[in-house]
């Protein structure tokens, strides 16, 4: 028998067994058995032995392989990622820039310069019920967690699958994770690289080291990032004064300033005294807090109204501008570590003495109308206030540091006109004078006779002095007035030319050039030896003219003047060499100058200034504690720094003569006040 005969004889077998009219037949034999009768080579797929819906429910093994196979491969995914996922050694920009602080003298904040307000504190300067706050509310098992939850990451995947966002459920790992080297999306894959990234900082670094990194990096609303500036923000207050309370204030912002900041509204307000008392709560059950201390705390910790966004506006910029030169070029820190950030400038300015100031020139100012008088333009109005010590206590730079940048009490282009003469006085006190160009020179007193007439021949030993034109050079005193023989104290405390131009010829115009260095102004600034030099042909600045005088006030020691005295970055202090005071003039000398320049009854010494050609109007003003100079005058910064003829600035001549002095009396009025 073939092949194909035994296959026919089971296919008839199996028609006959099924023909219809022939009843039903007994079933019989074992499944097995049954099962050999089906066609050769037809499948029963996918569960053989199993007939309707039962064929297509996958049996545990098909489960249980399926769920080896996924995991396998969902480890090899995740184990090779890993490898490949490397920490960056960039942050983003924002995670390493600070903002620079400055202080006024008393310590109180004045600006902050740079494109974020943020300072870092190390951790151990963190007190530790405000760690204990921030761990409390975002992540109590920092310590031990190994970088993520893995609660927090599975819900943060069931929220994305659902249809909800990736937040929530972060450790205090990976949300520094995010906040310096991710974007802020909330997508799948973005959360997947944070949680990838997280697992390998942690082995990578301490924990202390993620701690600190977070909090000097989180947002925390007002412009503020990090715990350091948000505590000034919110309280006014270094972190290190925060209490238990404040902390736990603190804490709750960084689920959303927006929402936790009270002074945004009454909703904010519920929110954050909701958040707050939690968060107290949350410390005494994780063991941050005990009872006792908690019952202390009964009381919302009220932060202060949202401060004014300071920065470098008004006359705080043209006072930033002075500290920033000076705390660059004296620390010898280079513009590039400097726009980084993180440096607190503690300067010399008082706050009072400024405010005062900039309310006294500004009467002024507004006494003019550029629009309606042309002689009031380009009106410029310069100040300072020196202590004999250096130490620059106030100063008026312009109308507003945003709209003028350019600070007017800082020029070196306008002459100093007779407010020098001071030091040609105190040159010849000094050094006295020689009538030959051999021979010992001869002692000056104040009491010391010369010509006071106008229009007077100056005189050398050789005889009448000649300017290279060929012409006799003469001196000129104010409105043409003579005054016969008159002291040279006398002559210098009535503002009378002659005698001094000639005092400065005998002097030796030398000699008045290094008088008036050693007392402060800078060689770059002295005009031409001609004799003009004795009357002011030197263009020193306000702030300049009001140091050298506090050589008079200081005994006659000099010290540079300067606008920081001490500079520290993020708490750590930046070597700040501070100037040197030298001799200048002799102390007797000094006292000789002050009584000349105060009048009967006067508790101040005060020289005014003017030049021949009516450019500038000066004031100096000098007491024991401090030299203030004033001066006024017209420039058109579009065109040049060249001053221009001051006029009448709208006003009679001798009330416009008085304008710098009339500035200098209403600012010392307001401080006796």
């Amino acid at each position: 028998m073939t092949k194909h005969d035994s296959l026919d004889r089971a296919t008839q077998a199996v028609r006959a067994a099924l023909a219809p009219g022939r009843g039903r037949r007994k079933r019989t034999g074992t499944r097995s058995a049954r099962l050999r009768l089906r066609l050769p080579g037809r499948p029963d797929y996918p569960r053989p032995g199993r007939h309707g819906w039962q064929r297509w429910v996958p049996s545990w093994r098909h489960v249980l392989g399926t769920a080896v196979v996924f995991v396998g491969l969902l480890t090899a995914t995740v184990a090779i990622a890993y490898a490949r996922t490397e920490i960056p050694d960039d942050l983003n920009a924002f995670a390493t820039q600070q903002d620079n602080v400055y202080y006024w003298a008393d310590g109180t904040p004045m600006a902050r310069t740079g494109w974020v307000s943020r300072q870092e504190m190390s951790l151990e300067k963190v007190p530790e019920h405000v760690r204990g706050a921030v761990l409390a509310a975002e992540n109590h098992s920092f310590y031990s967690d190994p970088g993520v939850s893995f609660q927090g990451v599975t819900r943060a995947f069931w929220r994305t699958v659902s249809g909800g966002d990736t937040q929530g459920g972060s450790t205090i790992t990976q949300q520094y994770v995010k906040n310096v080297y991710l974007s802020q999306d909330r997508s799948f894959s973005r959360k997947f690289t944070e949680m990838l990234m997280a697992i390998k900082l942690d082995r990578q670094r301490t924990k202390d080291q993620i701690l600190e990194d977070y909090l000097n990096t989180s947002w925390f609303g007002r412009g503020s990032y990090g715990l350091q500036r948000a505590a000034q923000a919110y309280y006014g207050k270094e972190v290190t004064q925060l209490n238990a309370s404040e902390g736990a204030f603190l804490a709750a912002l960084l689920k959303g300033a927006a929402l936790y900041d009270p002074t945004l509204g009454p909703e904010n307000r519920e929110r954050a005294v909701e958040r707050w008392k939690w968060t107290l709560d949350r410390m005494v059950e994780v063991g941050g807090l005990s009872r006792s201390e908690r019952a202390r705390y009964t009381a919302f910790p009220e932060p202060r109204a949202a401060p004014r966004t300071t920065s470098a506006s008004g006359q705080d910029g043209y006072l930033v501008a002075l500290a920033e030169s000076y705390a660059k070029r004296t620390g010898k820190i280079p513009d590039a570590a400097f726009d980084l950030g993180g440096y607190q400038i503690y300067t010399t300015f008082d706050k009072r003495r400024t405010t005062a100031l900039t309310a006294a020139v500004k009467k002024s100012r507004d006494s003019l109308d550029p629009t309606a008088r042309a002689d009031d333009r380009h009106t410029k109005f310069g100040a300072a206030t020196i202590a004999p010590d250096g130490r620059i206590l106030a100063v008026h730079g312009g109308p507003d540091f945003q709209r003028q940048a350019f600070n007017e009490s800082n020029t070196a282009t306008v002459p100093a006109g007779s407010s020098f003469t001071p030091f040609v006085y105190a040159a010849a006190l000094e050094h006295g004078v020689r009538r030959g160009r051999t021979g010992p020179r001869t002692p000056v007193t104040p009491w010391t006779l010369y010509d006071g007439n106008d229009d007077v021949p100056l005189m050398t030993p050789e005889g009448p002095y000649w300017d290279r034109g060929g012409k006799m050079v003469k001196g000129r005193n104010d409105g043409g007035r003579s005054y016969g023989r008159i002291p040279l104290r006398d002559a210098l405390a009535r503002g009378v030319h002659t005698p001094l131009l000639q005092l400065g010829m005998d002097v030796g115009l030398d000699l008045v050039r290094s008088t008036a260095q050693k007392s402060g102004m800078l060689a770059a600034n002295f005009g031409p030896p001609v004799p003009a030099f004795s009357l002011g042909n030197s263009t020193p600045s306000a702030i300049r003219t009001a140091s050298a005088y506090g050589v008079f006030a200081g005994g006659g020691r000099h010290t540079d003047p300067y606008s920081v005295r001490r500079i520290t970055r993020n708490g750590e202090p930046v070597p700040l060499p501070r100037p040197r005071s030298t001799r200048a003039l002799s102390p007797a000398v000094a006292d000789r100058v002050t009584e000349a320049l105060t009048r009967p009854g006067d508790d101040f010494a005060g020289q005014t200034g003017t030049t021949p050609e009516d450019t500038a109007r000066w004031y100096v003003g000098s007491t024991e504690e401090a030299s203030t100079a004033v001066v006024v005058y017209r420039m058109d910064l579009t065109k040049s720094l060249a001053p221009l003829p001051l006029k009448a600035l709208g006003r009679n001549p001798a009330a416009a003569r008085r304008m710098p002095a009339e500035i200098w009396d209403r600012y010392t009025a307001a401080l006796r006040r």
